[in-house]
């Protein structure tokens, strides 16, 4: 699997799945030959995904685990013991990237001290990476003056062929930080797309196929999510496919600021 400097630019999203789902997802997509998982503190699947690993019999060593600190642990006192419980969740003594969720602006806790925070967790040996999530140009811009954009594994956002986010994807671009790509099918809602249903008959590929590999294509990682074996295995074919600069200017054309996800009190001011 390719990586977008040492990120794989493929993994499994693990949003909104918890219990028997999430363990059901995270082992056939092991299977299938996933080895990057997303998670998430505020999901409450960390003990899930951590069991379906150890039942695995996949080695901790070959996989890839993300997961995300939540708004309430980003005070220096409590960034880093919250991330000590979720590597006891996920049973291992470190994972491979860590983010902080939200920006939250406005919680109490200025961004300088969580990002020294979760820098710490790193010295301390918790995690190889830590990145953000969900930040805009000016949240970036803080990030880098607190730790160093060379510090920046990637910064994790929503982006789909609705939602292109081109001023902020420039910008991380322009300063190398390796950009994520979630919810990249729209919750669903780019399946329906009459334009994405034409350029997939054109490569006889499924139209989740086709919005996965348009984001692989601009240098994302993608982390699509599913309970259903046929679709975990589907979405991998995505690396295989090859869109050309016709289908991605189709693509491109889509862009309509689409966004799902912004809840108050966290999200910043989207560009």
């Amino acid at each position: 699997m390719s990586s977008t400097s040492s990120i794989p630019s493929f993994g499994l999203g693990t949003f909104r799945l918890t219990g028997q789902p999430v363990i059901d997802s995270v082992r056939s997509a092991l299977e299938l030959g996933y080895r990057a998982i997303d998670t998430a503190q505020i999901y409450g699947n960390e003990a899930d995904i951590g069991q379906a690993i150890a039942e695995s019999g996949v080695a901790r060593s070959e996989l890839f685990l993300t997961t995300k600190i939540w708004v309430e642990n980003y005070a220096s006192g409590k960034l880093v013991s919250s991330l000590r419980e979720s590597l006891e969740k996920l049973r291992t003594d470190q994972v491979d990237l860590t983010l902080i969720h939200w920006p939250a602006p406005g919680n109490g806790v200025e961004l300088p001290e969580y990002m020294e925070a979760l820098a710490e967790a790193k010295a301390q040996g918790l995690t190889r990476r830590i990145g953000i999530s969900n930040f805009n140009i000016e949240l970036t811009r803080q990030a880098i003056a607190a730790v160093g954009k060379d510090e920046i594994a990637t910064n994790q956002i929503e982006l789909s062929p609705y939602l292109q986010n081109a001023a902020l994807t420039a910008f991380l671009k322009e300063q190398g930080i390796p950009v994520t790509s979630y919810m990249t099918l729209a919750y669903g809602k780019v399946l329906k797309d009459p334009v994405l249903a034409e350029i997939a008959a054109k490569h006889q590929a499924t139209v989740a196929q086709v919005a996965l590999a348009w984001a692989l294509q601009l240098g994302y990682a993608v982390i699509p999510s599913s309970t259903r074996r046929e679709n975990l295995a589907s979405n991998l074919l995505a690396s295989d496919l090859r869109l050309d600069a016709e289908d991605m200017a189709q693509i491109a054309a889509l862009e309509r600021n689409g966004r799902e996800v912004s809840p108050e009190g966290l999200a910043p001011v989207w560009d």
